[in-house]
């Protein structure tokens, strides 16, 4: 057997032409393949999961502001900053030592400051602000214009043009999108020009969520890129809202609620999000998070009690057809 030898970043591979140098290298690629298939499916679960957590912070905030008639910015400060607390005890107990490196490192320190503004904070800014000129399903549908952007980031940085599964994706991510949030009824989209503004401003900032952070994700991870943003923008908006001054009045069942909007609305929400933004890449991540109006809608009707419509199935049916076809 031929001595020349190829070697792997994970083992020495043989080069020889000889039946088990064949054997050894056909053996070799099928445990890389099975590798890759395993990471691609934990990618995809993670972000399903990411994106349906979600939809589980607009139940939940719905029943805050309709029950409890909660300030939304008041709102947006206390997930913020709960939601970053939490994960400032993860990073503080298990990785101090890269948080350190994050902020210590000049070149990553700006990418981590420039997407906890303009991405994290800006979105949630923006499209909360778009709720209330306009209403939560036309914020919803603007938001979605956020996978065109992703495409298009991503087929430049590529330098190769949309392949025809994305294409695809995207239609029927923005088509379900669409009926869920108005139930067919394009009437209910109602766009004044400041509300227009802003929405695309949400899409902005939602795609900015998924495109700034790829670089530093492989180096720290999504709990401390994540968890540096969310408490560092709690802190901020907190210095403006002051929280603790106008707290409102919450019963067991409205603390029960905030629970369910910080802990898994936020906290798990935007970690296993980011987490698959960083095993299976903006494009991905941007059409399979496109969950959350599907999530939304289904914990409504449990934990609410409001009724699927014939569009609200057909609109299940199309994004989940692009999560099977996008994968």
């Amino acid at each position: 057997m031929s001595d020349e030898r190829v070697t792997s970043t994970r083992e020495t591979v043989p080069h020889g032409t000889d039946a088990t140098s064949r054997a050894t290298r056909r053996a070799w690629r099928e445990r890389l393949n099975s590798q890759a298939s395993r990471r691609m499916l934990i990618g995809v679960l993670v972000t399903f999961l990411g994106g349906a957590f979600w939809g589980f912070s607009g139940t939940a905030a719905s029943a805050l502001f309709d029950v409890y008639h909660v300030d939304t910015m008041w709102l947006m400060s206390v997930r913020q900053l709960l939601a970053g607390a939490l994960f400032m005890i993860v990073i503080l107990l298990f990785d101090r030592k890269r948080f350190v490196q994050l902020w210590t490192t000049p070149e990553h320190r700006r990418t981590q400051l420039i997407f906890t503004f303009f991405g994290l904070l800006a979105n949630q800014f923006f499209y909360l602000s778009a709720v209330r000129l306009t209403n939560a399903g036309t914020a919803t549908v603007l938001q979605c214009l956020q996978l065109v952007i992703i495409m298009a980031c991503t087929c430049i940085t590529g330098h190769r043009r949309p392949r025809k599964r994305e294409l695809a994706g995207l239609v029927m991510a923005l088509a379900g999108t669409v009926l869920i949030s108005t139930s067919g009824d394009l009437s209910r989209l109602s766009i004044p020009p400041l509300g227009l503004a802003m929405g695309l401003l949400t899409a902005l900032g939602a795609a900015l969520i998924t495109i700034l952070p790829v670089k530093i994700l492989p180096v720290y991870g999504s709990t401390i890129v994540t968890g540096s943003a969310m408490f560092l923008s709690g802190i901020v908006t907190s210095m403006f809202v002051q929280p603790w001054n106008n707290a409102p009045a919450l019963d067991l069942g409205g603390l029960q609620m905030l629970a369910v909007f910080v802990l898994i609305g936020s906290f798990l929400a935007y970690l296993l999000y980011m987490q698959g933004v960083k095993t299976i890449g903006s494009m991905r991540a941007g059409l399979i998070g496109s969950m959350e109006p599907v999530s939304a809608t289904v914990t409504s009707a449990i934990l609410l009690g409001t009724a699927f419509s014939g569009t609200d199935i057909a609109g299940f049916a199309l994004i989940i057809g692009m999560m099977f076809l996008t994968v």
